[in-house]
């Protein structure tokens, strides 16, 4: 069990079972603060609250509410008429439904809590609702009040414990008109393909591998000013370098994954796709940063049959060993004819030369007639 300071007590409404809980913050914030001085002293620099009409300060016993209606008066609200509203999950989380995980919007999402038994009573009732959770294959729909006002909550199993995230109302989130470009873009198979290829390059990555570096450096900054020190050097920023098009820019930043991760030989530089725009004629230049080395070594990009990916470099590196090919075939081809020529040439010699050896030995054979 966390031993944290719980935030609120109550009890899980589950039909005719109630659950004594208590509710734990799930999450914390680890970014730093910094308080607001006066830089010619270091002096803290404070709110004092004051009132407008009497111009003198007030304590936090003389604050109380008030609504602000649209043309400016003020309307009083104490704690006695905030008493009498029909609340009736103002110390129960009330499960009013299960359903399905996919149906609640990420945009819903609020903060994170942890629902912790309150005492041995509640185990049994507790783990019968988890188990029926994890069966279900769903997550219960809550109602429940927290500091002054109804909400709406998502409860789900973590590891073996119930958590309940805060959800928006539905008519808290706004719709995303307006949002996406209002021009008419047309996406093409090859862009797509190299997009694809770009998010297999680069894989998956374990959440817990990441890290706030900026937190990790200020906090570097902070040690350094304490002590006396000189503060350390910031690191270089990332080169970026300038590409043609949409296309030139998803093959280099192809090329610049598969370089980090020491995959393969990366095409050569000037290498880009067929139909990209000179740089004086491109309208608009996007910018490429070159990606860190990762730590571990990821799983290789899928080799996709029948994509039209492959590079430019990779066909003209095949035109070039299949022309260099057929030159060492055709020189081979040539020496070999030569040789068969001079063997032919050397023989006809021979045989030349040997008839006429044989005809001097006949004449040399044949005797003379003698004359009577």
């Amino acid at each position: 069990m966390l031993h944290v300071r719980s935030i609120w007590n109550g009890a899980i409404s589950f039909g005719l079972v109630s659950i004594p809980i208590k509710l734990v913050n799930a999450t914390e914030s680890h970014s730093i603060s910094f308080r607001q001085i006066h830089t010619e002293d270091g002096g803290r620099i404070r709110y004092r609250k004051y009132c407008d009409l009497e111009d003198r300060e007030v304590t936090s016993a003389e604050i109380g509410k008030g609504y602000e209606d649209a043309d400016g008066t003020i309307i009083p609200i104490t704690d006695d008429d905030l008493s009498h509203l029909p609340l009736p999950t103002a110390r129960t989380i009330e499960i009013v439904a299960f359903v399905p995980a996919d149906r609640i919007d990420p945009l819903q999402m609020d903060a994170a809590y942890y629902l912790a038994a309150g005492g041995a009573p509640a185990a049994k009732p507790y783990t019968l609702l988890r188990e029926a959770l994890k069966r279900s294959n769903k997550v219960a729909i809550a109602k429940y009040a927290l500091r002054g006002r109804e909400r709406l909550g998502m409860l789900r199993v973590v590891d073996e414990a119930i958590a309940m995230h805060g959800l928006l109302w539905p008519d808290e989130v706004r719709a995303p008109s307006g949002v996406a470009p209002d021009v008419d873009v047309t996406v093409n198979a090859k862009e797509l393909d190299l997009a694809d290829a770009l998010m297999d390059t680069l894989g998956e990555v374990e959440l817990s591998d990441l890290h706030d570096e900026y937190r990790e450096a200020l906090e570097e900054v902070i040690a350094a000013k304490a002590a006396g020190e000189s503060i350390p050097d910031a690191p270089a920023p990332a080169s970026g370098g300038k590409v043609l098009d949409l296309m030139a820019a998803l093959e280099k930043s192809v090329r610049a994954a598969q370089e980090s991760r020491g995959e393969g030989s990366p095409a050569r530089e000037g290498d880009v796709s067929e139909g990209a725009v000179p740089e004086e004629d491109s309208a608009e230049e996007a910018q490429v940063r070159r990606l860190p080395q990762r730590k571990s070594a990821r799983t290789a990009p899928k080799q996709t049959a029948g994509k039209k990916s492959t590079s430019t470099a990779t066909k003209k590196t095949a035109a070039k060993k299949t022309t260099a090919s057929a030159g060492k075939s055709t020189t081979k081809s040539a020496q070999g004819t030569k040789k068969t020529a001079a063997k032919k040439t050397v023989a006809v010699k021979k045989t030349t030369a040997a008839k006429s050896a044989a005809k001097s030995v006949a004449k040399k054979a044949t005797p003379r007639k003698r004359s009577a």
